[in-house]
């Protein structure tokens, strides 16, 4: 008997063949909807379809392994049985559900972040409660799983009789099984070897093509594979020496004294002029804020009349980028100053999490109160374990009680409930006589997007302009109040996103989609303009240090955006592979193995061409995440290790005052 006219191959090849077409109907649906980022003729849509044929293929061989063993070892007076072809006709149809439902999620996770399964399906699997709620509150769940059921059952049902005559064929003998299972395992370590996350055949560098041509489920999977992302194996490097002179010429600071000989390491002895002002601090980042929002970038959508008067009286930074596409991304780069290294956030690596020179830190080492406030619950993201080993106290939603919160949805109590909490949390610092720093992290802008009704005038739950506008009502609420409090005269505030509402584009950074706000109002201590050097979050640390006229070891990458330094602005960006410095016209790209591209004219036509080491602002661009990444690994950012000339020799070891000698704890 040939080896395809078997029962169990001609039942796998039923259902592999179902979910092949499931995959290739997905595909050209999202294809049709995006053919303008595409940008493709017909030649470059097969090779868009061609590559993606490959990677399903290469996802299916894994995903055939289970049932072809089973199929293969089944005993024939077992497959003959009544009950077992009806299990196996059930089977059929438990897999057309399967493969619709997953087609779905594709297509909403790509609604949300305009690319396939990644590293974000895999958090939101873990944390289920948010993402689960989220959903049901966001879409018509219970009918769409109803009609997945209805058309799962009736496929079933049409393919009665193809179903009946392959469990009527014969059965493999030993032999063939063997043979069988030997070439599926065979092949299965040939994808193994030559196939990966980033598939990016026929795509010619077009983010779009390659999310195209790539298969949800096998990127789902791959994500695990490439949780932390080893820099020097993957990524052009520079000779030590070389990149500490980078480095230090990139951080270096006016009055600024490195403390060691190490090249690599750049920990140095900030001098700031001026008597110490134990300020009042209050950071609020807001979910998903992007700068096109705002008045003061040209929307005429009046859906930010608070943060546009606000910009009147306040430092106002117009060309400043978020470091990343996700919360954590931010929170990292705003607390530890480092720029976005591949793979998760510091933030999301469980037991390397904490211990960091963060900003609480420093700030908690002149007596202030630092305090985390989340909407949320904390525990999403490891936001609770990341900012209690690092100098904060949390307060979230889980430690609010019920009768302080008016509102709340799948991600969180509203923004006036955190903002009435930091309220409490400031009013008791003040009369315990301490100085405090409040970071909060709002969730009101986030899918399902509701909020209390009768605020603004769209209504709640109908889209991202809702939430925005609630979101500035929020905070021109929250300002109006704190004008009424006896600490507000002392208290610097800053308002900051924590990404964007979207970085999806035609390139793997496109950097228009990582432009934020960021405005810091305090008025009778700092003087209003507006700051047009190009910067990203991880210069918001020194610069508020800055503003207290603070000295302190520091471990930031960033650096004080008020001092007049003479280095050039920049912007460090990335997501979880590619890693991007923007100069304000040009970006330099970093890819895993090894690739280097250079994107011209970044906000204008956004021209990408290969390069090498040879350009400066690539090799800035490896100085910036190689000397990160070591100093990650080497225990360069941690607080216990910071002193006066701790790892520095007599002639460059030097500083003013004992500082932030305390153990880590």
């Amino acid at each position: 008997m040939p080896l395809l006219r078997s029962a169990q191959i001609r039942y796998l090849a039923i259902v592999m063949s179902a979910w092949l077409a499931v995959f290739f109907l997905t595909r050209c649906a999202l294809l049709a909807s995006h053919l303008a980022d595409v940008n493709a003729g017909p030649s470059g849509v097969l090779a868009i379809l061609g590559a993606g044929f490959i990677h399903d293929l290469s996802f299916l061989v894994y995903a055939a392994l289970p049932l072809s063993l089973y199929l293969a070892l089944c005993p024939a007076a077992v497959w003959r049985h009544p009950w077992h072809q009806g299990f196996l006709r059930s089977l059929v149809a438990v897999s057309f559900f399967v493969m619709l439902y997953t087609a779905v999620s594709e297509w909403l996770f790509w609604d949300e972040f305009g690319v396939r399964f990644n590293f974000i399906a895999v958090d939101y699997l873990v944390y289920s409660r948010e993402v689960v709620d989220n959903i049901l509150q966001s879409y018509p769940v219970y009918p769409l799983v109803a009609l997945l059921v209805v058309i799962s059952v009736t496929g079933t049902a049409l393919l009665r009789n193809v179903i009946g005559q392959a469990l009527r064929a014969p059965l493999l003998s030993r032999r063939q099984a063997l043979v069988f299972l030997s070439g599926l395992v065979a092949a299965s370590l040939l994808v193994t070897a030559f196939s990966g996350q980033d598939f990016s055949a026929g795509t010619d560098g077009n983010a779009v093509r390659r999310e195209l041509a790539a298969n949800g489920p096998f990127q789902f999977f791959a994500a695990f594979r490439n949780n932390e992302i080893d820099y020097r194996q993957l990524y052009a490097t520079l000779p030590d020496k070389e990149i500490g002179e980078l480095l230090r010429r990139e951080t270096a600071e006016p009055g600024a004294r490195f403390l060691s000989g190490d090249p690599l390491d750049i920990r140095r002895a900030i001098d700031n002029p001026g008597e110490f002002r134990a300020l009042n601090v209050v950071v609020v980042t807001v979910e998903s804020l992007s700068a096109d929002y705002l008045g003061a970038f040209g929307n005429t959508r009046q859906l930010t009349p608070n943060l546009d008067r606000l910009r009147a009286g306040s430092l106002f930074f117009s060309n400043f980028y978020a470091t990343g596409t996700r919360t954590v991304r931010g929170l990292e780069a705003i607390t530890l100053s480092v720029p976005p290294t591949p793979g998760r956030a510091i933030v999301k690596r469980p037991g390397r999490e904490t211990g960091y020179a963060s900003l609480g830190r420093q700030l908690q080492d002149r007596g202030y109160d630092c305090v985390f406030l989340y909407g949320g619950r904390g525990y999403f993201d490891n936001m609770n374990a990341f900012f209690a080993g690092n100098g904060y106290r949390v307060v979230d939603q889980s430690s609010t009680p019920d009768e302080l919160i008016s509102f709340k949805n799948a991600w969180g109590m509203c923004d006036e409930d955190l903002y009435a909490q930091a309220l409490r949390e400031a009013d008791a610092d003040h009369a315990a006589g301490r100085p405090f720093l409040l970071q909060l992290m709002t969730t009101s802008n986030h899918r399902p997007f509701t909020y209390p009704e009768g605020r603004i005038d769209i209504p709640s739950g109908e889209g991202r302009k809702g939430a925005v506008k609630y979101s500035d009502y929020a905070i021109g609420r929250f300002l109006e109040e704190a004008r009424r409090k006896p600490w507000f005269e002392k208290t610097v505030f800053v308002v900051v996103a924590d990404h964007t509402s979207g970085s999806a584009g035609r390139h793997d950074l496109p950097v228009a989609e990582y432009h934020i706000p960021l405005l810091i109002y305090a008025p009778g201590i700092i003087q209003p303009r507006e700051v047009a050097t190009v910067a990203s979050q991880i210069d918001l640390p020194p610069t508020l240090l800055g503003l207290l006229n603070m000295d302190y070891t520091s471990t930031f990458f960033g650096r004080d955006l008020l001092r007049g330094d003479a280095a050039p602005g920049r912007a460090l960006i990335g997501n979880y592979q590619h890693l991007g410095l923007f100069d304000g016209h040009d970006m330099a790209i970093l890819s895993p193995r090894r690739g280097m591209r250079l994107q011209t004219d970044a906000l204008g036509l956004s021209d990408e061409s290969p390069d090498d080491l040879a350009d400066p602002l690539m090799r800035r661009d490896v100085a910036y995440y190689q000397g990160a990444s070591h100093a990650f690994k080497a225990g360069l950012l941690r607080w216990s290790d910071l002193g006066p000339g701790q790892g520095g020799d007599a002639t460059t070891a030097t500083t003013t005052r004992p500082l932030n000698a305390h153990p880590e704890g």
